[in-house]
C-alpha cells in the first residue's frame, strides 16, 4: 500500500485527510508540526506528502523545500486556507508541487495527490526510501 506523510498542524484536518486516505487504500503518517513531519521524512519511506503551507511554528514552504533537497521531485500536495498560493514564485525548487485550497472535497485531494505523483513519475526519478 502506498504511503503519505501528512504534515498539518490543525488536528481535524489531519484526521479528516487520513480517513479519507485510508478509506482509499494509503496508509498513513500524521505529523502536527514541521519538525515532527521532518522527522518521520527522515525515518520512513514514503510515496507522497501533503503539506500544509502556514504551521504553527514553521513555514510549510520550509518544509518542502527540506524534502525536496532529500528527494529531488519528490511528490507533495501544499494545502492552505489562505487564498494566495503563490509561494511557488519564491522557491524554484518546488516545481510540480500540487496546490489544494481549504475547504477540499475528498476526491479534490485524492485528485491532487494522484497528479502529484504522475509528476514525479513522470521525471523519470525512483521512487526512493529516505
Amino acid at each position: 500500500m502506498p504511503c503519505v506523510l501528512v504534515i498539518d498542524d490543525q488536528k481535524d484536518v489531519r484526521a479528516m485527510v487520513a480517513m479519507v486516505l485510508r478509506v482509499n487504500q494509503y496508509d498513513v503518517v500524521e505529523a502536527e508540526s514541521g519538525a515532527a513531519g521532518l522527522k518521520a521524512f527522515g525515518e520512513g519511506a514514503f510515496d507522497a506528502a501533503i503539506v500544509d503551507i502556514f504551521l504553527a511554528g514553521a513555514s510549510g514552504v520550509d518544509v518542502m523545500a527540506t524534502i525536496r533537497e532529500r528527494v529531488p521531485g519528490f511528490p507533495i500536495v501544499a494545502v492552505s486556507g489562505m487564498t494566495a498560493m503563490d509561494f511557488m514564485d519564491e522557491a524554484p525548487d518546488l516545481a510540480n508541487v500540487v496546490c489544494l485550497q481549504k475547504p477540499f472535497r475528498p476526491n479534490d485531494l485524492l485528485r491532487a495527490l494522484k497528479t502529484a505523483q504522475a509528476h514525479f513519475a513522470a521525471d523519470g526519478t525512483e521512487q526512493a526510501a529516505v
